[in-house]
């Protein structure tokens, strides 16, 4: 018989719409305004104690919060307002900083949907910050240690220059006098001349002045030259924390320069800040530099702390992590232990290649160089506060004898795993040009206002009930079959986009409405085959078996290139954009299968079967 599904097939649009109730359900459960602390080290514990402590002091501020629990290796403390939860951060922060241990105070929003729901796999929706807010970094960027950093390096090529065996230069003392200028002493001024015509030709660029009084040279970066330093590192830098964002996985994220050396960076719907504020407020790279001699003078050596030991590297660095190309973790063959194989571009192989050929049977240091924040007591204003000042740390974390000339690719050993993966992670997301530290760290609300989320909703409210009233006075009993069918398409279009981690922003609630009446259109389509086909006096069954097969074409030609415009607009787009065209194409997808498949089981169920002489339509 015509128009009567299956059973499997009916059972199959129940079973669809069924599990998009229950992944919907997710966002009906608003999250908590919640503080989330985690120890700074990748290895570390964060202990009871710890989550105490900070509980402890909470109670002495009359700071109130309902919940405080481990989360594997987190403690989260929930607040009922975010008002609480900010005045909450800074004094955990306050309660925490006399502990021996290193811990990220962050705000998040806990979830609060049900175990059973989270065991499934089920999550609401993160939004945007035009709609929920976000966390907001504004980064600064070092470019006076950048310029400094050029400076060094620029020495170090001097004196690879000089010691050219075609041309030995001797020279007395090297000094960086101030920020961008490198002073170099001779012996004589004979000496001196030739160093300035093998400088001028090997160094255009930059200005060289010989003193008349003192046999020496003085090498000088314009403000030009400077200027464009500084607009490496800040563009590097704002390259390595979008690919850092990327690994995050943060959907929409926002990150642009500010000024001259700041970078903003906001995180919108971002559920772990603390791992977040960890990996963005961290600056890793790495530097390869060979163990000294034991006849190397003391100014050409640097103590390190190796496994206990105490070690003298040469201050001569081969490369730095700038070089690497990709970064990621492996295991020892032979001890199972954790390592990180490295792959770098082709000058540092080369570099890399032309200082181990030398010194085969050296050991070679790698130094894992991090820029931390430490807090600093002050008051200010009568008030106790946390003043963070960035800081080095240095730290050998490999120290392996060269077995061969080492090229572009090679392994890094004598880590742990947590190390491992965090130094991987880094180095994969990009070198740093310059030194960076949060300068400022905040939660921000809607940007566009709670007004405008309200009127959001309403438009989508609005819509959908005109919607709704329209296909009940033209179209009757099958306006009733399209309107269940409709309401279905926007529970599956939450459970997908829930789902899949989307963001839903303003324009992303505008892809809702357009998707509203698309979904409709179809169903319009159809209607008006069916009445057409009645009034040529073909039967009502048969009426709605060819309005229902021959519309399909036109509905299916229609959404195809409406999926085609909003895959074009995702690819090429920005955030906003972006956010409309993943709502737009999801709708796309779930309003084909309720406009076609669902209304037609509804009205199978109403129809079908049954002799009838007119329909209601």
């Amino acid at each position: 018989m015509i128009n009567r599904y299956p059973l499997w097939k009916n059972l199959l649009v129940l079973f669809i719409v069924s599990l998009g109730f229950i992944y919907a359900l997710p966002n009906i459960y608003p999250p908590d305004f919640a503080v989330q602390i985690s120890t700074e080290s990748a290895d570390g514990t964060f202990t009871e104690y710890a989550l105490d402590t900070a509980t402890a002091r909470l109670e002495e501020e009359s700071v109130e919060y309902f919940g405080a629990e481990m989360q594997g290796n987190s403690g989260l403390i929930r607040f009922r307002t975010d008002d609480a939860q900010l005045r909450a951060r800074d004094i955990v922060q306050l309660a925490l900083h006399d502990l021996p241990d290193e811990y990220v105070v962050a705000l998040n929003a806990a979830p609060t949907t049900p175990q059973w729901l989270a065991d499934i796999g089920g999550e609401p929706m993160k939004y945007g910050l035009d709609l929920r807010g976000g966390v907001h970094f504004l980064m600064e960027v070092d470019t006076v240690s950048a310029i400094g950093e050029r400076i060094d390096g620029l020495e170090q090529e001097i004196k690879r220059t000089f010691r050219e065996k075609e041309d030995r230069i001797r020279y007395t003392g090297f000094n960086t006098p101030e920020s961008g200028t490198l002073k170099i002493a001779f012996s004589d001024d004979e000496t001196r001349d030739r160093g300035e015509r093998k400088l001028r030709d090997r160094y255009p660029t930059y200005l060289i002045v010989a003193n008349p009084a003192a046999p020496e040279l003085t090498l000088t970066v314009d403000d030009t030259s400077i200027r464009e330093m500084e607009d490496f590192a800040v563009q590097q830098n704002l390259q390595a924390i979008r690919n850092r964002v990327n690994e995050l996985g943060v959907a929409e994220p926002l990150v642009q320069r500010l000024g001259r050396n700041r970078i903003v960076v906001d995180l919108p719907g971002v559920q772990d800040t603390a791992r977040a504020k960890n990996i963005l407020g961290k600056v890793a790279t790495l530097e390869f530099r060979m163990e000294a001699l034991p006849d190397a003078t003391r100014s050409s050596t640097q103590k390190f702390d190796y496994e206990g030991y105490s070690v003298d590297i040469e201050k001569d660095i081969i490369l730095r992590g700038d070089r690497v190309l990709d970064a990621n973790v492996g295991f020892d063959p032979d001890s199972g232990m954790p390592q990180v194989n490295i792959r770098l571009d082709g000058d540092g192989g080369e570099l890399m290649h032309r200082s181990t050929r030398h010194n085969v049977g050296r050991r070679m240091a790698v130094i894992f160089i991090e820029t931390k924040t430490r807090d600093r007591k002050a008051i200010e204003d009568g008030v106790e506060v946390l003043i963070p000042e960035p800081y080095v740390v240095r730290r050998v974390v490999s120290l392996a004898t060269v077995q061969s000339a080492l090229g572009v690719n090679f392994r890094i050993t004598g880590l742990q795993a947590g190390e491992a993966r965090e130094l991987s992670l880094l180095l994969r997301a990009g070198a740093l040009a310059a030194d960076m530290f949060i300068a400022e760290e905040r939660t921000v609300g809607a940007s566009l206002g709670a007004e405008n989320i309200e009127l959001g909703a309403f438009s989508v409210s609005v819509g959908l009930g005109l919607v709704v009233i329209f296909m009940l006075v033209y179209y009757k009993v099958f306006g009733l079959a399209a309107n269940i069918a409709l309401t279905g398409n926007l529970v599956l279009l939450v459970a997908v986009m829930s789902s899949l981690s989307a963001t839903l922003t303003l324009p992303g609630i505008a892809g809702i409405v357009l998707t509203v009446g698309m979904a409709v259109d179809a169903n319009v389509l159809i209607f008006s085959r069916i009445k057409e086909e009645l009034k040529k006096g073909m039967p009502p069954q048969q009426a709605i078996n060819a309005g229902f097969e021959r519309a399909f074409v036109t509905i299916l030609d229609a959404n195809l290139t409406t999926l085609i415009v909003a895959v074009i607009l995702y690819s090429i787009g920005t955030g906003p954009v972006k956010g409309f065209a993943v709502t737009l194409s999801i709708g796309i997808v779930t309003s084909m299968f309720t406009a076609i498949m669902g209304t037609r089981a509804v009205i199978n169920l109403i129809y079908g079967g049954r002799k009838i002489e007119r329909l209601a339509i």
